[in-house]
């Protein structure tokens, strides 16, 4: 099974509240999807999230790259796995969510070829898994107000974010602590937004007030991995590395320097599933948890996620939850998500079958 042909479509989903972004407020999510067609007329389906601020990725740039990348794979056999990501990786540098996308569908027809869903191809740990939900940096009343809703609606797991001002964070920590029950977990998430010894300064502070936060995400610059180890080295509670674990060789520092507690994987970061793949096995072999994340990505990015992290038993954490925030969508199949489950089905691949309204970029 050769690759013949890749085509790309854009599609923007409507959100059902305003999702912020710094200081944007996305009333939509924009997609670049794409259709890998082999030559025995097999479609797998992949996607990239265009993020700028993070990734440095536009819908622009994904189209781009990909257009860049493709005549290096076309003609390849989808099951000469490490022949096609050597290519993959080593024909642009960065791009990794344009590298994403092809990666995903290369695993979606290569499960296709034999019959077998993505997450038993990648280790088939489990079907389901829980994802928290995201409580946006807001004033206080009105992260109060969402977190208070979530729980009502049987979540059970927020994650608060926060890094704009040093009071106001541990402010807004607080409130929503006292809001909810006990039993509810709280992460926190920092968007590099702080100091060292200001992120010591500030987790401690939780810890003195009692607030059992589960762990801290990203509460340094990610540049700055000797400042995350003087993090993780000083407090109690646990630590996650996120924008600092680009790729294989980011993590291979973090673990080195033990600069983390955790480490996220994020397919649109990292470049896609392989190199995930390479990623986990070296926190597994050095004893670091992982947690599944994702950027605003539609049901075929969440579907390639869930499936790896339903693959593993030390992923044992999920951040999934942007499914949540969809009016709809376009993508038929897949992964199904009910509240805070999300569910794999058995269908070969992804399990995704079409894209309603496909706009081909031509």
């Amino acid at each position: 099974m050769k690759i013949q042909d890749i085509k790309m479509g854009r599609i923007s989903t409507p959100l059902k509240h305003g999702y912020k972004v710094g200081k944007r407020i996305l009333t939509f999510s924009d997609e670049i999807v794409i259709k890998m067609i082999t030559d025995t007329g097999e479609v797998g389906y992949g996607s990239a999230a265009p993020t700028p601020l993070i990734t440095g990725e536009t819908d622009n740039s994904i189209i781009g790259a990909i257009n860049y990348i493709k005549p290096e794979i076309i003609g390849l056999d989808i099951e000469n796995i490490e022949e096609i990501m050597k290519v993959l990786h080593n024909s642009i540098h960065g791009n990794n969510s344009a590298k994403a996308a092809i990666d995903i569908a290369i695993y979606d027809l290569l499960c296709k070829k034999y019959g077998i869903p993505l997450y038993k191809f990648l280790g088939g740990y489990k079907t389901s898994l829980t994802t928290d939900l995201t409580i946006v940096n807001d004033t206080v009343e009105q992260m109060v107000g969402k977190s208070l809703k979530a729980v009502m609606d049987g979540y059970t797991c927020l994650k608060v974010k926060v890094g704009n001002h040093v009071d106001f964070d541990i402010e807004k920590v607080k409130s929503v602590r006292k809001a909810v029950r006990r039993g509810i977990k709280i992460r926190v998430d920092a968007n590099q937004g702080w100091r060292p010894k200001e992120a010591v300064s500030i987790i401690r502070k939780f810890e003195d007030l009692g607030l059992d936060i589960e762990f801290v995400e990203q509460p340094v610059n990610a540049w700055d991995i000797d400042g995350l180890k003087y993090v993780t080295d000083n407090v109690s509670t646990k630590i996650l590395a996120d924008e600092a674990v680009f790729g294989p060789s980011d993590a291979f520092k973090i673990i080195e320097k033990r600069a983390a507690d955790l480490i996220s994987i994020k397919l649109m970061k990292c470049g896609g599933i392989n190199n995930a793949i390479k990623i986990y096995n070296m926190a597994e072999n050095m004893g670091i948890r992982c947690m599944m994340g994702c950027m605003l990505e539609n049901r075929i990015g969440i579907t390639a996620a869930a499936s790896f992290a339903a693959s593993k038993s030390n992923l044992v954490k999920a951040d999934l939850d942007t499914m949540l925030y969809f009016d709809k969508c376009a993508i038929v199949g897949g992964a199904a998500v009910e509240g805070n489950t999300i569910t794999i089905n058995d269908s070969p691949g992804l399990g995704i079958s079409d894209i309603i309204g496909w706009n081909e970029i031509s």
